[in-house]
């Protein structure tokens, strides 16, 4: 019986399985990083062990110290959670081998699912629908090319050990191949120590279905609906719903029958789920099996009502599954969007900082927050980007997604660029509202889903002017302590003030605050909220001053920047420079150059890899590079020069 559990992992999925657990009256033990030493799943666990340096390969993906500690704390399980280590045989394997419950599956199962080659292997013998492809052993690189052409362009290359999209690339021509194969070959061997490659014929218009399955020891499995996550990008999962909208019930029960086979047929045991891709014409192909619990598992437990952490635990213990296939039931519809700290308008470069404000909606039987901060935590650069997930469910797909839309205005984030906007595009797009979704859904919308950075109302400009006004009076030496205006304050200046704005690059507005048309009628300094009467219309918004004279404005879920323009502060000139600056916080993976040398335009200068990522600066024109500031291995802070280019003459 599992009374000491281990979680091998780190934010939001740590924090999950610590809540189930401790529910349950099992003592909770957590490991962290030196990145991680206040991080929230720290604070959550009954007790909790350090295990080293902020590189995963020194911390979470050690196994040799998360073995130590959990032997040195008593524990009896480990969970490993999503990530890390929780599809490596070995690790299995370990804990087998030092008496300690691994929840998940056995060592073989992880072994022949874990590699995406020998998991088509399986399923071909199965006689499960596979897409064309080559999962062979031999790889090297000129076979590799000629597998590509009998298969046909476009085609898709894919770490045989990856996930998360990682390892993943799509290769459209022949003479991208090399360059597509060196890169993925890098992401996969940088992320799972492995660079065993599969391809597999690239379909142009699929949905990504996976069925969710549960399998004990007894020989008992089911599955428990299908999940679409057709909305990614870079082949990362972004919005997830449950269940897949249009399939008939013909179709999601014999994709349900499909996986449940697939899982029995390596003598499965635990949570897995097996994903499908959909042609147009209903046509379900086997894509690979995740041998573990998925991020989205959220949107599974709201339409099921049941606990999946607590249904591993259940099997990890030997007993049977709570319930049978005709005992399950599907009510209503969720959705889970991911919250990422990124910058979709920057080709969604990662986005690190601090926490100055953190604000989620309120939980309910409607609405969740999976999320692994607090407010004041820091955004690493060595981590997975994802911070957090709203999850929200209705009676049917109108009301979860309504619940949706309305949840992500609730959010307000100060100190990192997140993708919050952008999902909120998304959710608002007819094609998605309509169910009309593939996985490039991203790709095909982009234009229209990227933020255009929309000047901000006048009545909400007047209002943002009244909230900053009255802070700038009040505090001028303290712009960031909120904390000390009462609420119900009201602007009830004997005249009226003047305060001067501006919005990005726009033109400077001054306004004119008149205490009778215009005030504050309460505020939650905590939580960053504020009511403000603006003649007949009451405006309610987050705003919090970020920097001196800098703040960040919230209405509605858009998000605005306002300068405080102050009298005869002047500005500096802005010096031109030739010289490339890193677009974040990450490491140089590779410099395929030597300087001083000559270059072409799109020539890849520097590889810059972080939060799993790698992220390319490429030439903008032709010219020369005379020195490189960084070499391979360096960590480079977002915002240095990284290297010193000069344009070739005209």
């Amino acid at each position: 019986m599992i009374t000491r559990l281990l979680i091998a992992n780190r934010g939001e999925i740590a924090c999950r399985i610590i809540r189930t657990a401790q529910r349950l009256g099992i003592h909770t033990i957590a490991v962290y990083s030196a990145a991680d030493a206040s991080a929230l799943h720290v604070k959550l666990a009954d007790e909790a062990h350090f295990i080293g340096e902020p590189a995963p390969q020194k911390s979470y993906l050690d196994i040799a110290k998360i073995i130590a500690v959990a032997q040195a704390s008593q524990a009896d399980a480990i969970h490993p959670g999503y990530g890390f280590l929780s599809e490596n045989a070995a690790f299995a394997n370990a804990c087998l081998a030092h008496e300690l419950v691994f929840v998940g599956p056995d060592e073989y199962a992880l072994q022949a699912m874990g590699s995406k080659s020998a998991a088509k292997a399986i399923m071909q013998q199965a006689n499960v629908p596979l897409v064309p492809g080559y999962h062979g052993d031999v790889q090297t690189p000129e076979l590799l090319a000629q597998q590509a052409q009998v298969i046909g362009y476009p085609v898709l290359l894919k770490a045989s050990a990856g996930g998360g999209g990682k390892g993943m690339r799509v290769v459209h021509h022949e003479d991208e191949f090399s360059a597509a194969l060196h890169a993925a070959k890098r992401e996969s061997l940088a992320n799972f120590a492995d660079d065993h490659m599969l391809i597999e014929k690239y379909i142009s218009e699929p949905r990504h279905i996976e069925v969710q399955v549960f399998c004990d020891r007894l020989g008992n499995g089911v599955y428990l609906f299908d999940r679409d996550c057709s909305v990614q990008r870079r082949h990362q999962k972004i919005v997830e719903e449950a269940p897949a909208p249009g399939l008939s019930d013909e179709l999601r029960q014999a994709m349900g029958t499909a996986a449940v086979a697939a899982a029995q047929a390596i003598d499965y045991v635990g949570a897995g789920t097996v994903e499908f891709l959909l042609d147009n014409d209903h046509t379900f192909y086997f894509m690979e099996m995740n041998t573990r619990l998925q991020v989205e598992h959220p949107v599974t437990e709201m339409v099921t009502g049941e606990d999946l952490v607590h249904w591993q635990l259940i099997v990890a213990n030997g007993a049977a599954l709570p319930k049978t296939q005709t005992q399950l039931r599907c009510t209503g519809h969720a959705f889970e969007t991911r919250i990422y700290a990124e910058d979709p308008d920057h080709d969604f470069l990662p986005s690190t900082g601090t926490l100055h404000a953190f604000v989620t909606p309120d939980s309910s039987e409607y609405v969740r927050v999976d999320s692994g901060v607090l407010q004041g935590d820091e955004i690493s650069v060595y981590y997975d980007p994802m911070f957090a997930k709203l999850i929200t469910w209705g009676t049917d797909r109108k009301t979860a997604l309504y619940r949706c839309q309305l949840a992500l205005q609730q959010f307000f984030v100060v100190g990192c660029t997140t993708n919050i906007q952008y999902l909120q595009a998304i959710l608002q797009h007819p094609a998605f509202i309509a169910g009309e979704v593939s996985t490039h859904f991203i790709e095909q919308y982009q234009s229209s889903l990227l933020n255009h950075h929309a000047i901000i109302d006048a009545h909400v400009l007047l209002a943002a002017a009244t909230i900053i006004d009255t802070n700038s009076a009040q505090h001028a030496n303290r712009a960031n302590d909120q904390s000390v205006i009462p609420a119900n304050w009201r602007a009830n200046l004997a005249r009226h003030s003047q305060i001067t704005l501006s919005q990005g690059t726009s033109t400077q507005q001054t306004l004119t605050i008149d205490p009778s048309q215009v005030w504050i009628i309460e505020c939650e300094p905590a939580q960053h909220v504020y009511t403000v009467q603006v003649q007949q219309q009451q405006i309610r918004l987050y705003a919090m001053c970020e920097k001196p004279n800098q703040w960040v404005i919230t209405y509605h879920g858009a998000q605005y920047r306002l300068l405080h323009v102050q009298p005869d502060c002047g500005t500096e000139d802005e010096q031109g420079s030739t010289q490339f600056v890193a677009p974040m916080n990450g490491t140089v993976v590779s410099v395929p150059i030597t300087p001083p040398c000559s270059v072409d335009e799109g020539d890849v200068l520097m590889i810059i890899e972080a939060m799993k990522m790698e992220h390319n600066l490429v030439a903008p024109c032709a010219g020369s590079v005379n020195e490189v500031y960084f070499a391979q291995g360096s960590l480079v802070a977002g915002g240095a020069c990284v290297l010193d280019f000069v344009k070739a003459d005209d």
